[in-house]
């Protein structure tokens, strides 16, 4: 029974992170300022949640560094995503072979 409870409250607080945004703006924003703001929110929530597994994923932080560099000259030069993940776990795996 305390399962079922748990899982009513969970998707209760889920339907309200959805429902309220639409409910809040009914009118298209105009605000310039404000646009700019929640165009650019996906790429912040995105990287907090990306960096942090980085360099807490191998255990090892320097060779989370080195495919963090990797996978950073990689997207730098437009390399395809296949591409920037193969270097990054290269260049983990190469590095977590030498210490």
């Amino acid at each position: 029974m305390q399962t079922v409870i748990y899982i009513a409250i969970m998707a209760g607080v889920t339907y309200l992170i959805r429902m309220l945004p639409i409910m809040v703006f009914r009118r298209k924003i105009k605000s310039q300022v404000v646009q700019s703001f929640l165009y650019y929110v996906p790429y912040a929530v995105l990287g907090a949640m990306t960096i942090p597994a980085v360099f807490y994923s191998t255990g090892s932080m320097a060779a989370s560094a080195a495919g963090f560099a990797a996978a950073f000259a990689a997207a730098f030069f437009g390399r395809s995503l296949i591409t920037v993940a193969l270097a990054a776990s290269a260049a983990a795996y190469a590095v977590m072979l030498i210490f």
